[in-house]
């Protein structure tokens, strides 16, 4: 046998790269907090997601109770990342997968999924779990139908929240050397919350562990009542139920590029860390890439629409820009022209005031109501220059700036803002196109 290998570091598949993903302190979004806060970073997992570990812990545990063999095929239904860890053990041990996915997840992980050569399977999101559409039911009815099929059944599984006991808990004790006084994480299916605060609560019992979950899912109505309350709709993925699942025990300022869910992880994590002391360390695991939802939370156009984009993460300039693309931004005047002249713009082209410019410079506004009052009350004031006409300049906003800058100043009875970028007035926004931005018209 040859030994050209022999001294050479490797791993013998894909599968042995799984977990031990690093710890990346958040620096710029908890810089004034008390406590440092750390993000386990799922990331670096090689399907992309935390989810690589129950992936292969629930596919092991199935071979070893005989129930998958060779040949076989791994059902599951999934949001998508549960999907890939699956995808990326069948294709190394040669099993087939089918996936069943609610509708509302991104493409990206439809595709992935295919790019592994599995079957995917899309749900209706708002059908109740006992529905026979639903893709908890989809999913059985394939595994049942089939021959050789198995169904995972991460919400159930006991091998997804042990391989968080046998492998994320561990990793934090050791990576923080015991410090760690508070764990975060996503509900989701419970494994991950479940399986690593058992473990961290074996080593510690006074380490906190908390649940993040959004509007809309049960989880937190069940935890604080005992009953199972109403399920809404809601836009993260990955998290939320509308069912209790039996698996659970009751960034751009950072340049880490994750989702939705990891975004609600790391907003609850900060929260935490307001009430803590200096002493304390918290702890926020991150569970996937953005990169699975480049046509969802990280792309502008769905967050409008959906009504999710804070004004205070675009600039100025994307807004202008997107108005720019659909007409003409700016009309203006110089502040020797006759007032003729803008009541022929204010008429052509239907605008409520126009900047007066005496160069390069703004130096005066013409309101629409002033032009006509001026026009109609004395006819020959239509020659004269419109600096004896003009009001006081609108306010100007750099391209770069945060788009609820424009906000406050519309707020604050201007009828409009200039835009200046790289020196120069290029745009102007009014109210309309505030709301029509908000509104997601854009």
């Amino acid at each position: 046998m040859s030994n050209v290998l022999e001294g050479v570091h490797y791993f013998e598949s894909i599968l042995d790269t799984v977990g031990k993903t690093p710890l990346v302190r958040l620096r710029a979004v908890a810089r004034d907090l008390p406590c440092p806060v750390l993000a386990k970073m799922e990331t670096f997992n090689p399907g992309g997601s935390v989810k690589d570990r129950i992936g292969l812990a629930m596919v092991e545990a199935a071979e070893k109770a005989g129930t998958l063999r060779p040949g076989g095929t791994i059902v599951e239904c999934t949001s998508g990342n549960t999907g890939l860890g699956l995808a990326m053990v069948a294709a190394v041990k040669g099993y087939r997968a089918a996936f069943c996915m609610p509708d509302k997840v991104s493409s990206e992980k439809v595709n992935l999924l295919k790019a592994f050569g599995a079957e995917v399977y899309l749900s209706p999101t708002a059908v109740a779990p006992e529905h026979p559409d639903s893709y908890y039911n989809v999913a059985k009815r394939i595994a049942h139908d089939r021959p050789g099929a198995v169904l995972m059944d991460q919400y159930n599984n006991p091998a997804n929240p042990d391989a968080h006991f046998k492998s994320t808990g561990p990793e934090l004790w050791e990576q923080t050397r015991g410090r760690i006084t508070h764990f975060v994480t996503g509900m989701g299916t419970g494994g991950t919350i479940s399986g690593t605060g058992r473990y961290l609560k074996k080593m510690n019992e006074k380490i906190q562990i908390i649940g993040a979950d959004p509007v809309g899912s049960i989880l937190k109505y069940y935890k604080e009542t005992g009953k199972i309350g109403e399920a809404h709709t809601y836009k993260i993925e990955g998290v939320g139920e509308d069912f209790i699942p039996g698996a659970t025990d009751f960034a751009r300022q950072e340049a880490i590029f994750v989702g939705g869910s990891a975004g609600m992880a790391a907003w609850v994590a900060l929260e935490v860390a307001r009430g803590c002391g200096p002493n304390d360390l918290v702890v926020v695991l991150l569970p996937d890439t953005g990169e699975r939802y480049l046509s969802k939370v990280h792309n502008d156009e769905w967050m409008r629409v959906n009504h999710l984009l804070d004004p205070s993460s675009v600039r100025v300039g994307n807004i202008a820009a997107g108005k720019a693309s659909r007409v003409r931004t700016l009309f203006k005047v110089d502040s020797g022209e006759p007032l003729k002249r803008a009541l022929a713009l204010i008429q052509q082209h239907d605008v409520s005031q126009l900047p007066v410019f005496h160069g390069s410079d703004v130096v005066g506004t013409l309101e629409e109501g002033e032009v006509l009052k001026s026009a109609l009350s004395d006819p020959a004031s239509l020659e004269l220059p419109l600096d004896t006409i003009m009001g006081p300049p609108l306010p100007v906003v750099g391209a770069d700036e945060p788009a609820d800058v424009v906000t406050k100043l519309l707020a604050s009875r201007n009828a409009a803002v200039l835009v200046k970028n790289d020196g120069a007035v290029t745009g102007i926004l009014t109210r309309f196109d505030m709301l029509q931005f908000i509104a997601g018209s854009e």
